[in-house]
């Protein structure tokens, strides 16, 4: 029996101000990490389940992390590649390949979500230095978010090997980006899908050219002004 997507719990569809409350408010120890591996360990299917068990399993820690620590937690198992949907998280692979020992299985889990936390911390560190300065008039902004376009997606490019479907991560990041900036989730989903515009494609790292392309497109479409000085 297949299960519906939870849209609420898929890392793509995650809003930056979601991430900006878990990064706010996660403590963690060893403490923590021991009894939450004890409920993981508990929900692992035996080992000859099929594919429904193994991918309700995902879905059922998904849900448990969320309501324990937050939504940013969705994206525990956005893993490298096609097994993971092309995401930033290599602790994780996929339902076939990650889950086994119930206690194994439980350890990836947690090792999957503090990677994915270390990577949002990590974003929110590059977003905050590369933000247009308050009060940027438009040839300024147009210039920083050229420059913070096209260094992100290197940063996704370098991260997710340009493997399948690495762009819906950069889909996600920019998006999350000029969420960062102050623009609205809806509006800055459109700004993004139309700069890249599926210029970019699995198994193919974008050229200098095209990375520059859509770093540019991106901040005259939000701008009205082209990028005036070099990076």
């Amino acid at each position: 029996m297949s299960t519906a997507i939870n849209y609420e719990l898929a890392p793509a569809w995650l809003p930056w101000s979601a991430v900006t409350v878990g990064l706010a408010g996660f403590t963690w120890d060893d403490e923590r990490g021991s009894e939450l591996a004890t409920v993981i360990g508990q929900l692992v299917p035996a080992a000859d389940s099929g594919w429904d068990a193994r991918h309700r399993f995902i879905t059922e820690v998904t849900s448990l992390l969320a309501a324990r620590y937050g939504r940013w937690t969705c994206g525990w198992h956005w893993a490298v590649g096609e097994g993971g949907g092309g995401g930033v998280v290599t602790s994780w692979c996929c339902a076939s390949h990650s889950i086994g020992e119930p206690a194994a299985t439980a350890a990836k889990v947690i090792a999957s979500l503090l990677e994915w936390r270390d990577w949002l911390e990590e974003l929110a560190e590059r977003f905050a230095r590369l933000a247009p300065p308050a009060g940027a008039d438009a040839a300024d902004r147009s210039w920083h978010v050229e420059r913070a376009a096209t260094r992100l997606v290197t940063v996704v490019v370098d991260r997710t090997g340009a493997e399948c479907g690495w762009y819906g991560l950069c889909h996600t990041v920019l998006t999350w980006f000029l969420s960062s900036t102050g623009m609205g989730p809806e509006a800055a989903k459109e700004a993004v899908e139309a700069a890249i515009g599926g210029r970019f494609a699995s198994w193919t790292e974008p050229p200098r050219t095209l990375v520059d392309a859509v770093g540019e497109d991106l901040a005259v479409g939000l701008t009205g002004e082209r990028p005036f000085r070099d990076r």
